[in-house]
């Protein structure tokens, strides 16, 4: 173990045995694991490995109890300045100091839950014994703010004022009509501050607890989650709820909203859950049958505080943003079903499967969307910006909506579509198959769906500038077949120009044609419909691309190595296509309110959503 700094409390080496407490103890909570050189730490506001040494624990076992109740006095008195067994000392309570595991208070049953979170327990102390707390019930005919009659013992009124009473805040129990029947409302005074306040709710076999926010904001997203879980389909209540829930979820409610009167941490805040996207509030989501509980990010549709108004920056990487699709379809208060591949076969194409978002327009064909991709994680990206898209169309056909993960992907997608068949004609005829055959991923796709699935099947690539590299791939009905008037079954095979794809180069096209095309055939023949047939087209490649370092042998033969050269030429073949498209960004909203709302969230969780149109030229 090397030396440290040392500890403030060594000041206290001259002071007898039985004399005043040091003024430094050990956080209440701190666990501790002996190791075979050394000690582990672990408390709420930190941890810390300590090793070098095989006497560490046994100098723990000296150091445990003085440090507990901060009478740390004896056992330095003992140890000498300039001893070994001083420094030793000294760099322990000097770590720990670092990490944040001491706390400068005494002992007591009633400080510890504030000495084992707040950075300033006396600070923290003095804000709640000011705090004024009022438990808020709807009442339909009751004058707002009049005086509720008691809470029943078992209710999650009463269980939350009593909460807040062990926490040391005075509780008053009111009525407001204008709060939905069921929830209850928590709503803190702190000085000369703004109110706070949080929500706490139960539906069936669900229960809630909101962010801590304004007073409006918590009732806003206490109406918007209780109608969430209401119109959802998972967990009622299968008989009476365990008679812990209601106490535990109105405990959760207490704590989060004490913590935000007294200047503590959010116990969202703690922990690790990656889950979790930085910038936006979560809400507590609590379950009874199995009990759990975990906090899950979410916006509601009414953004009153400044804090729920700030949109996160776009995502950098693909998987930033699968955490904010994962965040967006999240059990029971999702805007929408997650992407997922569910039940379809993941062979010869990954593909997956997203449901609609709520207040969708649905079709007996428009219930699910589904794509494929050369990874799964790019087709469960694609299928959720496929099933937003279809979304926000909703009733009106007229106008295309383009989401994408960051501005470059929604502009990829919508210009690959605007240049896709029947745009205007190339400059030249099909290019010769051996311009792309080469290309090992377009050879692959290609042997994949004429040889093991058995389609026939024909590619047409062409150039779509003189000057400049951008090419359009068709997959198409083999008409030089014997059966060449047959119509092809899509039940079984792909029809003429199920599959294409617009690229940099005609092996890139031709490589995404042929891989649309096996998606929508493994689709077909699993009783499903590939929807975009040009969903895995590169648009999402930059972002795949962010933080993958290929190996020296990965070139396209590998879908690392060949995405990571598609996202090269991203950005040029998007300035091509532009000026061949014309395509523009529209100043056009969805026209169904929940579309719009829609909208509105995807963007606040930084998605770029884009109505776009233009003159092909």
């Amino acid at each position: 173990m090397t030396a440290g700094t040392p500890a403030p409390a060594a000041s206290g080496t001259d002071a007898p045995q039985d004399g005043p407490p040091l003024p430094w103890r050990l956080r209440p909570g701190v666990a501790v694991t002996p190791l075979r050189n050394g000690l582990h730490l672990r408390g709420r506001r930190g941890s810390v490995t300590l090793e070098g040494s095989s006497a560490l624990p046994r100098l723990w076992q000296l150091l445990e109890e003085p440090l507990r109740t901060g009478r740390l006095t004896g056992p330095l008195r003992q140890a000498e300045p300039g001893t070994a067994l001083r420094e030793a000392t000294d760099t322990v309570v000097g770590r720990l100091l670092e990490h944040d595991l001491l706390v400068a208070e005494p002992a007591g049953p009633a400080a510890d839950w504030l000495a084992a979170t707040a950075e300033r327990p006396p600070a923290a102390a003095a804000a709640l014994a000011a705090t004024r707390v009022e438990v808020v019930s709807g009442a339909p005919a009751a004058p707002l703010g009049a005086a509720a009659p008691p809470p029943a013992p078992g209710g999650l009124a009463g269980a939350a004022g009593r909460a807040l009473r062990r926490g040391g805040a005075a509780v008053a129990y009111t009525a407001d009509p204008a709060l939905p029947d069921g929830p209850v409302l928590l709503r803190a005074a702190v000085g000369d501050g703004p109110p706070r306040a949080v929500a706490a709710g139960v539906h069936g076999g669900l229960g809630f607890v909101t962010a801590p926010g304004s007073p409006e904001q918590a009732a806003a997203d206490a109406r918007a989650l209780s109608a969430r879980l209401a119109a959802g389909d998972g967990a009622p209540a299968a008989g009476p709820l365990p008679a812990s829930f209601v106490p535990l979820l109105a405990a959760a409610a207490a704590q989060r909203l004490l913590c935000a009167a007294g200047g503590l941490p959010d116990p969202a805040d703690e922990g690790d859950d990656h889950r979790l996207l930085p910038g936006l509030p979560a809400v507590l989501v609590a379950g009874a049958r199995p009990p759990r509980a975990e906090y899950r990010s979410w916006l509601g549709p009414d953004r009153l505080d400044p804090d729920r108004r700030t949109p996160l920056e776009p995502a950098g990487s693909l998987a930033e943003a699968l955490e904010r699709v994962a965040a967006l379809g999240a059990e029971h208060i999702g805007a929408g079903p997650a992407p997922t591949p569910g039940a379809l076969r993941q062979l010869p194409v990954p593909l997956a499967s997203c449901g609609l978002p709520a207040g969708a327009v649905r079709t007996p064909r428009s219930e699910t969307v589904i794509a494929g991709a050369p990874r799964l994680d790019l087709a469960r990206l694609e299928a959720f910006c496929g099933a937003a898209e279809r979304g926000l169309a909703g009733a009106d056909p007229t106008v295309r909506y383009a989401v994408g993960a960051n501005p470059g992907h929604a502009w990829g997608r919508a210009l690959r579509r605007a240049a896709g068949p029947g745009a205007p004609g190339p400059v030249s005829g099909p290019l010769p198959e051996a311009v792309w055959r080469g290309h090992p991923q377009a050879r692959h796709w290609w042997t994949t769906l004429t040889g093991r699935l058995g389609v026939r099947v024909r590619m047409e690539v062409i150039r779509l500038d003189r000057d400049r590299e951008a090419y359009r791939a068709v997959v198409l009905a083999d008409t030089g077949r014997p059966d060449a008037g047959r119509v092809p079954d899509p039940a079984a095979e792909p029809g003429a120009g199920l599959g294409w794809a617009v690229e940099a180069t005609p092996g890139d096209a031709a490589a995404f044609a042929a891989l649309t095309a096996t998606a929508a055939v493994s689709a077909a023949r699993q009783g499903a419909t590939l929807t975009d047939p040009c969903a895995p087209g590169g648009s999402a490649a930059p972002s795949a691309a962010v933080g993958a370092r290929p190996a020296p042998w990965e070139d396209d033969r590998w879908t690392t190595g060949w995405l990571t050269g598609v996202a090269a030429r991203e950005a040029a073949l998007r300035g091509t296509l532009r000026t061949l498209t014309g395509l523009h960004d529209l100043d056009t909203l969805p026209a169904a309110p929940e579309a719009r709302e829609f909208a509105a969230l995807l963007r606040a969780f930084g998605f770029t959503v884009l109505a776009v149109g233009g003159d092909r030229r």
